[in-house]
C-alpha cells in the first residue's frame, strides 16, 4: 500500500542528511557547472571539494536539472506515494521552479509544486512546516496551498566578505567592486520573496553583522509581531567562523533557540566564502 503524501526538496534548502532521514523527505541535487564540468551538491561534489576548486580560481556557476532529472524523481516517487508535494528554491532565484511546474501538469494532479519563495535556512522551515502537516494527515494540497500563502512570512539577510563574486554576477560593477574592496564596503543583501536586493552597505564585517542583527529585531518587532517566529543564522567557508557568528545571534536574541547551517552552494557561489547570514520566518512547529 502506497503511502499518502511524499514531500519532495532541493539542497538549496541546506538540510542535512540526519534531518532528511529523520523527516522521511526526498532531495533534488542541485547541480553547480565548475570549469565547463556538472556537478551536483552532495552527490558528486563535497563542500569541501567544492571550496577547494573556489579556491583555485575555477569558473563556477549554478544551473538546474534537467527536466529527464526531474521527471524520473517524480516516477519513482509516485510509485511509493499516492502524490506529491515539491518544494523548490524560489521561482525569482532559479527557473527549476517553473520547470518543475510545467513537468508537473503530466501528472493528473498527483504533483502538487509550491512557489514558496524560500531558499536556505526559510526554506529548511517550509519542509519542516510540510512534514508537520502531513503527520497531522493534511493532503498535498492543503500542504502546498498552506505553504503557498505562508511563503512571505520569511526574511533573510547576508553579508558578503567581498565583492568579487558579485561583481561576477553583474550585481557590482568592476569599478564598484574596486572601490568597495579599497573602502572595506561590506554589502548586507536581503531575500524576502522572489529575489536577492541590496539591503545596505556599511564599512567592515562588524558593523555588517550588527546591522543584519538590527534589521532581525525590526522584523521581529513589527513584521511579525505577534507571530511564533525562528531566527536562524548561516554562513558560508569556515565553520569555526560560522560557529562565532551563531553564538553572537545568540547572545543577541537569548529568548530564541538558534540552529546553524552552512549557506547551499547556489548561494554560495553568488555571494562567496566568509559570509554570513540570519533568517527570521514564521512556523507550524519548531
Amino acid at each position: 500500500m502506497k503511502a499518502k503524501v511524499g514531500i519532495l526538496t532541493d539542497t538549496n534548502s541546506g538540510i542535512l542528511e540526519t534531518e532528511r532521514e529523520a523527516w522521511n523527505v526526498h532531495m533534488i541535487s542541485m547541480p553547480v557547472v565548475i570549469d565547463e564540468e556538472v556537478y551536483y551538491e552532495n552527490e558528486t561534489i563535497t563542500k569541501a571539494q567544492y571550496y577547494e576548486k573556489l579556491d583555485a580560481g575555477c569558473d563556477i556557476s549554478t544551473s538546474q536539472p534537467s527536466p529527464g532529472i526531474i521527471t524520473d524523481i517524480f516516477d519513482k516517487l509516485l510509485e511509493e506515494y499516492e502524490e506529491l508535494v515539491c518544494i523548490p528554491m524560489s521561482s525569482g532565484l532559479s527557473g527549476t521552479c517553473e520547470t518543475m511546474t510545467m513537468l508537473a501538469q503530466e501528472y493528473d494532479g498527483r504533483v502538487h509544486v509550491v512557489d514558496n519563495k524560500r531558499i536556505s535556512v526559510t526554506m529548511v522551515q517550509a519542509v519542516k512546516d510540510a512534514v508537520a502537516l502531513r503527520d497531522a494527515g493534511k493532503d498535498a494540497k492543503e500542504i502546498a496551498d498552506y505553504l503557498y500563502e505562508d511563503g512571505l512570512n520569511a526574511s533573510i539577510y547576508i553579508a558578503v566578505d567581498t565583492l568579487k563574486y558579485l561583481k561576477k554576477g553583474g550585481r557590482v560593477t568592476a569599478a564598484g567592486a574596486a572601490i568597495g574592496e579599497v573602502l572595506n564596503i561590506k554589502p548586507v543583501l536581503q531575500i524576502q520573496g522572489e529575489k536577492l536586493d541590496a539591503y545596505s552597505k556599511v564599512r567592515g564585517m562588524k558593523a555588517a553583522q550588527k546591522t543584519m542583527l538590527k534589521a532581525i529585531e525590526n522584523d521581529r518587532e513589527h513584521r511579525f509581531a505577534g507571530q511564533k517566529i525562528l531566527i536562524t543564522a548561516a554562513y558560508s567557508g569556515d565553520e569555526e567562523q560560522g560557529e562565532k557568528w551563531a553564538e553572537q545571534v545568540r547572545e543577541y536574541f537569548k529568548d530564541n533557540e538558534i540552529a546553524l547551517y552552512h549557506l547551499p552552494l547556489s548561494i554560495t557561489t553568488h555571494v562567496g566564502p566568509g559570509a554570513y547570514g540570519i533568517g527570521i520566518m514564521s512556523y507550524v512547529t519548531e
